[in-house]
């Protein structure tokens, strides 16, 4: 295999103009990541299986215009600058109370229609790293009020690469002014390929006794133990068809800002695993559930309810209008604080050849 490194091209332009560039990051063994600076959207992910062929595990689409057509789908984007839903789009802070806007019935979802996966941010390839990982940064500085919003937002996400075959997301963000976060990445993953068909034979551990039990429009009724239902993936078993699962958890770990292992999504076909270790509190599990084949992969495959799963790891959805507790930790920075967030994605295949 070749060595480390980065490099860029010129991917395609916006409706005004504006140039976009995908990134290419290769760790040398055989682990590529490829990124816009549109919406930060993750294009391709290749991974080694045992044998050492390898296979793009992200759901991925052809060019610029497919993605800003199936915008909706937020495929592979950075979702924020609330990732999820806030209740109503709307929340008070301080006494003020701020109207978002809504794009998801009545609710804001990942920040609102031209949220952070909408967005254009500012690539920065880095130096291969003394220990061989090689990372892209993203920054974005969010405007006062944009999707009503409040407070500049100043914000950093380093895609790495590392030697262990792992992909690392770490967030950064200061503010001008109190306002809310919540970051997360919205890639779907297939750990067969991204066009082999569906994920839901793909086998899942989460590491989480509660989720939450969320009301028509997906905002939050109550936590609720996973005992008894088809909510509780604490011991490791396929995904299957029966539930259209796109719900929050609870994760068991301490809020303490180490990683901790929180899911494990395995492949019976190909063996691969992916191990989701974070900082972050809680966890969203998307089974693809919306996918309704409108949208096509590069190869002409239509991707349909649960050709790839989404483990979004984040703070619960409409926090801001929930009162602080151990199951509703704080998603308001303030001025002179740093938001930091890391989540890893370390892979690896039980079969070998």
């Amino acid at each position: 295999m070749g060595g480390a490194g980065a490099s860029a091209r010129d991917y395609g332009r916006l409706p005004d103009g504006r140039l976009v560039r995908e990134y290419r990051l290769d760790n040398g063994r055989g682990l590529v990541l490829t990124a816009l600076d549109w919406g930060g959207i993750v294009t391709s992910l290749w991974v080694p299986d045992g044998s050492g062929r390898s296979d793009n595990v992200v759901l991925s689409l052809r060019d610029l215009d497919a993605y800003l057509a199936g915008a909706g789908s937020h495929l592979g984007v950075i979702a924020g600058r609330y990732a999820n839903r806030i209740a109503g789009a709307s929340f008070e802070l301080d006494g003020v109370r701020h109207r978002l806007v809504a794009n998801d019935g009545p609710n804001c979802l990942h920040g609102g229609p031209q949220g952070f996966g909408a967005s254009l941010w500012r690539g920065v390839p880095q130096p291969v790293a003394a220990d061989g990982s090689v990372s892209l940064l993203l920054e974005r500085e969010s405007p006062d009020g944009e999707m009503g919003f409040p407070g500049t937002l100043r914000v950093g996400v380093r895609y790495t690469l590392g030697t262990d075959q792992s992909w690392r997301v770490d967030y950064e963000a200061r503010c001008d002014r109190p306002t809310v976060v919540n970051l997360t990445s919205h890639a779907y993953f297939n750990l067969a390929g991204a066009e082999s068909g569906s994920a839901l034979d793909h086998r899942l551990t989460l590491h989480a006794s509660r989720y939450t039990e969320p009301d028509a429009t997906g905002v939050p009724v109550r936590h609720c133990s996973v005992d008894g239902t088809p909510f509780d993936f604490r011991r490791e078993r396929a995904i299957g068809g029966d539930v259209g699962y796109d719900h929050n958890w609870l994760l068991d770990h301490p809020l303490d800002g180490a990683l901790h292992l929180a899911a494990r999504l395995c492949d019976p076909l190909s063996g691969r695993w992916m191990d989701v270790l974070t900082t972050e509190p809680a966890i969203q599990f998307y089974a693809g559930t919306w996918l309704g084949g409108s949208l096509t992969g590069p190869g002409g495959a239509r991707y349909k309810r649960g050709t790839g799963v989404c483990l979004e790891t984040q703070h619960s959805p409409d926090s801001p209008n929930r009162p602080v507790g151990p199951d509703w930790p704080s998603t308001v920075l303030r001025p002179g604080e740093v938001f930091r967030s890391t989540t890893l994605h370390r892979f690896g295949s039980s079969l070998v050849s």
